[in-house]
């Protein structure tokens, strides 16, 4: 039973109560498993371009910018930096005073001057402790070195989000945090009549450090690279918070009694993504990001997969104007469907079932829709989540990106699917949201609300559910035309916890 303060609340938050009914729902009924058809592969569902479809991509796509073309780099910025450092914190907490042989403390300890916030950290050490890090560690004092890094009394990296950490060290000693690699890129990347945009999503509580951090580097890199930027930021909305639920399903209350909204994880972000007033939309995380003399290949893989976007867009305006004009022939519908398979992956009894102009009307609503070419890289490791080819509410199957928990491994067919996954998501995505028209799509149309999950979270030592939206890259763009590229590992660079910055691809 809901109380005026509880309504009040979920006003408030833009919730509106039969949101809130059907997110409690969800907590009992659970979401489906997706039916999959194959996964995805190099020459089945993915496209290995090969050097000359390379060069056609990049030319496209060097004439789109060129052509004056409207583009946006989104940069999902949120999230806080803590799991980057989760052993530090271990070690920091615990009670051994010397880092365990071969642990991950122990080699950020022996490799400490390779950190790129290395000199940052012997100025909060000499400040409190009186010493650099060298000589802390040669005393044994191993605790006070990572401490430095982590706590509130030190750099305190383990609070601020990773678009401000000291990612990369050059050799004139200068610094670079993911947000300057992230203007740089885009310079190199996405620059329009000397002009590039960009958009972060930042969380509230960070907001203040972010603008004071972009507004001193943007006159910074602008006097390097010679481009203009425009950047922007935005929050993740209250209306996207889910409703936590108790064992029982019922709406979680923290000690004041208040229903327990929680962030709907990455999925919300598809209301920011809707709010860009661009026509292309290259969209990466904040942290998959390295230095200058590494960023060849990034650079490439953006155009081939760019231009591969544009020169599929160009085909689909073609074939849009064809159907709506109703000079089309029999043999006009027969190419449509070998494109839409050929092209974009897509299985469909109705190319056959039907025919004249309600097949046209069918592949003019396949057509009309937003879409994304997604980088792929070949998985070197355990096969999971990633690309594959899954059955739509239609009938029809195309490609998605799947999470490992959307699929069903007690089936053993799709259980011998995943085994047979050659490629994963590196979250490396160009996305094409205006029509034909040059009108806005409204991206929230194209989300399959069967695509989210629940995870099991605890709050004041009670345990509780959570539900997670549809991701932004799964469900939340599952209508979506899709188009699967390899790209080369090269461009995969992310940095999931400290000692990732030690790799060679990080180090400038």
């Amino acid at each position: 039973m809901l109380t005026k303060e509880d309504l009040a609340y979920l006003q408030q938050k833009g919730i509106s109560e039969a949101k809130l009914h059907e997110q409690l729902e969800r907590f009992t009924t659970g979401f489906p498993y997706l039916k999959l058809l194959a996964s995805a592969k190099g020459g089945a569902g993915i496209i290995v371009p090969t050097e000359e479809q390379q060069r056609e991509a990049v030319l496209r796509w060097d004439q789109y910018l060129a052509d004056g073309g409207d583009v946006c780099k989104f940069v999902p910025a949120s999230g806080a930096a803590s799991r980057m450092f989760k052993a530090l914190f271990a070690f920091v907490n615990g009670e051994d005073e010397k880092p365990k042989a071969g642990s991950d403390v122990e080699k950020l300890i022996l490799n400490i001057t390779k950190c790129p916030f290395y000199e940052e950290l012997n100025q909060v050490l000499e400040k409190k402790h009186g010493k650099n890090a060298d000589q802390l560690i040669a005393e044994g004092r191993y605790k006070d070195v990572i401490g430095g890094i982590v706590l509130p009394e030190g750099l305190n990296y383990g609070a601020l989000p990773k678009a401000v950490l000291s990612f990369h060290r050059y050799a004139d000693g200068k610094v670079r945090t993911p947000l300057e690699e992230q203007l740089m890129e885009g310079a190199q990347t996405a620059a329009v009549d000397g002009k590039v945009k960009l958009h972060f999503t930042v969380s509230a509580n960070h907001q203040k450090l972010f603008d004071e951090k972009l507004a001193a580097a943007v006159p910074a890199f602008e006097k390097a690279t010679g481009v203009k930027y425009e950047v922007s930021t935005s929050q993740q909305k209250p209306s996207t918070d889910t409703v936590a639920a108790t064992l029982d399903n019922e709406p979680f209350r923290d000690k004041n009694g208040q229903i327990v909204f929680r962030p709907g994880g990455h999925g919300a972000l598809i209301e920011n993504l809707n709010d860009i007033d661009s026509t292309v939309v290259f969209i990466k995380n904040i942290d998959n990001v390295v230095p200058d003399s590494q960023r060849a290949a990034t650079i490439q893989s953006k155009k081939v997969l760019a231009g591969t976007l544009i020169l599929a867009h160009d085909k689909v305006e073609e074939y849009l104007k064809l159907l709506r004009g109703g000079k089309y022939t029999d043999e006009d519908l027969h190419k449509i469907c070998d494109f839409l398979r050929d092209t974009f992956s897509i299985h469909a009894d109705q190319f056959d079932a039907l025919k004249g102009a309600e097949l046209a009307a069918f592949l003019e609503a396949k057509l009309n829709r937003p879409m994304r070419a997604c980088g792929m890289v070949r998985n070197e490791g355990e096969p999971g989540g990633g690309p594959f080819i899954a059955y739509n509410p239609d009938g029809t199957a195309s490609p998605q990106i799947l999470e490992s928990t959307q699929i069903d491994t007690s089936v053993p067919a799709y259980a011998n699917i995943m085994s047979q996954a050659t490629h994963f998501n590196p979250v490396d995505l160009v996305c094409y949201i205006k029509d034909v028209d040059g009108q806005h799509f409204n991206l929230v149309d194209y989300v399959d609300p069967n695509t989210g999950f629940i995870s099991s979270k605890s709050l004041d030592g009670r345990e509780l559910k959570a539900l997670e939206l549809p991701g932004l890259w799964n469900g939340a763009m599952s209508d979506w035309l899709t188009i699967f590229v390899e790209v080369p590992s090269a461009s995969f660079n992310p940095v999931k916890t400290v000692n990732d910055l030690l790799r060679p691809a990080h180090q400038a």
